[in-house]
């Protein structure tokens, strides 16, 4: 497997979902695969298609909650968006590496740590004929909160796989540079006062992005039982997944 850095446009497609239970969904993709997307830990995503395996800020434990990564796969790619605890854990990020996957993370964070693949605002990074991930902003403009996640440092990603486009925010509030994100199938988008959005934002930057499927994460103790309601004419479809 060999990677490369260009820049590229990204083309239109669908998406169908084909199953759906309280921890799992699955959708068929453009290219005639399905992906799996799998709610792990917070901000920690599972995503299988077409015999890749992608995990998303790999997190092991949080408090006393925990993922056993040693019972999954190892990885073909991993993303990690930024270097709060909640979404980098280098350990688990060792753990689910071979010499073959490739670790995609923003340039603070490679920094840190030597590893991985340092991907910035705006870059594209080809993984393979059917992957694709490019990095996009993530970043607070609220006055007061700035310094949680500051303009520049972290990355939101969209990934393309298999045809399939799927947008994983990162932390981040309603950003001028989401008027840019388009033909997005599914999307990952945070919620928790003060270091992300709150449900209004959540739903703000729904409508500005469009999703066909519509995930919040990274949630915590959030009220989300509002957010099917507010987004209920939008035509976008809200899954609420456990992420604990």
């Amino acid at each position: 497997m060999c990677a490369f850095i260009s820049l590229s446009a990204c083309g239109q497609i669908g998406v169908n979902s084909v199953e759906a239970d309280d921890s799992v969904d699955t959708f068929d993709t453009p290219d005639g695969y399905t992906a799996t997307i799998t709610p792990l830990l917070h901000a920690s995503i599972r995503i299988q298609s077409g015999g890749f395996e992608i995990e998303v800020d790999p997190v092991a434990k949080l408090g006393d909650r925990t993922t056993d990564y040693s019972a999954m796969p190892e990885a073909d790619l991993i993303l990690v968006t930024h270097e709060h605890f909640d979404h980098f854990d280098t350990a688990t990020i060792k753990r689910l590496s071979t010499e073959n996957t490739i670790t995609v993370m923003n340039p603070r964070c490679h920094e840190l740590s030597g590893m991985g693949q340092p991907l910035s605002n705006g870059m594209t990074l080809n993984i393979a004929e059917d992957v694709r991930v490019e990095a996009v902003p993530a970043y607070n403009v609220t006055e007061g909160r700035q310094h949680f996640h500051p303009k520049g440092r972290d990355n939101g990603y969209i990934l393309t796989i298999n045809g399939l486009r799927i947008y994983i925010a990162g932390d981040t509030e309603p950003i001028p540079e989401m008027e840019q994100i388009r033909d997005i199938d599914i999307a990952f988008l945070p919620c928790n006062q003060p270091y992300t959005m709150t449900v209004e934002q959540l739903v703000s930057a729904a409508k500005i992005i469009k999703p066909k499927v519509l995930y919040p994460y990274h949630f915590g103790q959030t009220d989300l039982s509002a957010l099917p309601a507010l987004l209920k004419d939008s035509g976008i479809d809200v899954r609420i997944r456990p992420f604990d």
